[in-house]
């Protein structure tokens, strides 16, 4: 993931969650992020091949 959509998708976050109701979860940087779905992954650091990151990319 680029620095610029990590940066936008937290920005997007914080002020989704400061705007929350309290009956709502909370949100995650993924979730404005989509393809960041495989966090296991990114929790391990472990890097993924280029051509993986282009196929969800759409």
């Amino acid at each position: 993931m680029m620095r610029t959509e990590w940066g936008a998708a937290l920005v997007s976050s914080v002020l989704a969650n400061v705007n929350r109701t309290k009956n709502t979860p909370a949100f995650s940087i993924a979730d404005f992020a989509p393809h960041i779905a495989d966090v296991e992954r990114e929790a391990a650091n472990e890097p993924i091949k280029l051509e993986d990151a282009m196929r969800t990319w759409g």
